[in-house]
């Protein structure tokens, strides 16, 4: 294999680079990668090459710019837009869509010249360099990420755009790490439906619906695997040597989130009357430090009036600075689902706090890997704060009894998911045509576990 294409979760813009979660997933499956195809090139879809470089250094940047305007359903100036019926719209963006696949050089030469027309020379070369990757690569990957959910709509169909045309093309693809759902819009349930059942194969880190979204859609079970989240790995290979003394928090704010004004008044002196009464730190544990999504200031708002002092961990920039925090931990209380995965991959036991389907699934899945070792709290349920406490000091005391235990668990799901990589390598080898074996074969991985 000489040439791999990937797309991430990472977000856009501003968002990208800031979920220490994502950047985790993408940094050990450019690593898997690069150890099973050491000489191929591998390119990263990305707004910013130099956060790539930074994270991902044997990594290379591709522009997003390109993939956005390749698959732009723009098809008249605004002008002629507004005043143009839409059913006419809606026949021009069909026609674009069927001249992308059917002869994307014809499209290419087009939409170049016009933006060298328009003097957008940098833009026309994204869209040049975009499409001789599709064209050139033996693999397109979709790297880890939960964004086939009802909040990231503008994704889904950004992914599902870029799987097509890699399919059209008789290009293998594989998604690995996903995690799925809840999904209710028809529009993204009808493409994904007719897409999905092509990719070759797809793994899950887990999830209550995941595998039942995916059969819904019609995705073959011998096509998919649950073999964990990636980011254990990082975990586990960092852990330390044994538990540390703090108690680990991390919160996030927002609509789908952990916490609102009200709920955090509640946690506040549960966990500051635990620390007191046991004499140990609060440590911070910041997932997402985005423009929109601060868990910094989520934490460093608990933390008022135990630790005036904390910033929240805003300095936490990279995954290992966030795992080796998370070594100081005894047991870590969370609503971010990436610093359960840091601390169950280190073996340190989890409460955690859900709130929304969204996050609930996410972290109830967790639960079902790891039992006892994760335990969670939902926070719309009635009694949740005298629960709260009850799991905080149930983990603090088994903790130690907890520890092996979780490591063999995070031992196990490491193992999943690397031979799934492998996985990749039989199917580079195989023609489209013979890619059905490579499905029993996963069948028959399926049926070991």
């Amino acid at each position: 294999m000489k040439h791999i294409l990937i797309d991430t979760g990472l977000g856009k813009g501003v968002e990208e680079y800031g979920n220490m979660g994502d950047v985790s997933m993408l940094q050990v499956a450019v690593d898997r990668l690069h150890d099973l195809f050491p000489t191929a090139r591998i390119e990263v879809l990305t707004d910013s090459a130099e956060n790539l470089l930074r994270f991902c250094p044997t990594a290379v940047p591709l522009d997003n710019r390109g993939r956005a305007l390749w698959f732009a359903n723009t098809v008249l100036p605004g002008r002629y837009s507004k005043v143009t019926p839409q059913r006419i719209v809606d026949l021009l963006v069909r026609l674009r869509g069927t001249i992308r696949s059917r002869y994307p050089k014809f499209l290419k030469a087009i939409l170049v010249r016009r933006l060298k027309a328009q003097n957008r020379r940098g833009d026309a070369e994204t869209v040049e360099a975009f499409t001789r990757s599709l064209e050139e690569a033996d693999l397109v990957l979709i790297s880890g990420a939960g964004g086939f959910y009802d909040g990231c709509r503008t994704w889904n169909f950004e992914i599902l755009d870029l799987i097509e045309a890699a399919i059209q093309r008789k290009t293998p693809v594989v998604m690995l790490g996903q995690g799925l759902g809840p999904l209710s819009d028809s529009a993204v349930i009808k493409r994904a439906a007719k897409i999905l059942p092509l990719v070759d194969f797809i793994t899950l880190r887990g999830g209550r619906e995941s595998f039942s979204i995916l059969r819904s859609l019609g995705v073959a079970e011998s096509k998919i695997r649950t073999t964990g989240d990636e980011a254990l790995e990082l975990a586990y290979a960092s852990r330390a040597a044994e538990l540390g003394a703090g108690l680990g928090i991390g919160l996030r704010f927002g609509a789908s989130a952990t916490v609102n004004d009200d709920e955090l008044e509640c946690l506040r002196p549960i966990l500051h009357n635990f620390a007191r009464r046991h004499h140990v730190p609060l440590v911070p544990l910041p997932i997402a430090i985005q423009a929109y999504t601060r868990d910094d200031l989520a934490i460093k708002r608990v933390l008022s009036g135990f630790d005036d002092e904390c910033d929240g961990g805003k300095t936490l920039d990279s995954p290992l600075k966030v795992i080796e925090q998370v070594g100081q931990c005894r047991v870590v209380v969370t609503g971010a689902y990436h610093a359960a995965v840091f601390a169950l991959g280190q073996g340190v036991p989890v409460v955690s706090l859900a709130k929304s389907a969204y996050f609930a699934g996410k972290l109830l899945g967790l639960e079902d890997q790891f039992g006892s070792g994760c335990q969670t709290v939902l926070l719309n349920e009635p009694g949740w704060p005298e629960k709260l406490k009850d799991s905080i000091e149930r983990a603090w005391q088994n903790a130690d009894l907890l520890h092996e235990t979780l490591l063999a668990t995070a031992r196990r799901h490491i193992d999943l998911s690397r031979e799934s990589y492998q996985q990749i390598k039989q199917l580079a080898s195989l023609p489209a045509e013979q890619r059905n074996l490579h499905d029993q074969s996963l069948e028959s991985c399926n049926q070991l576990q």
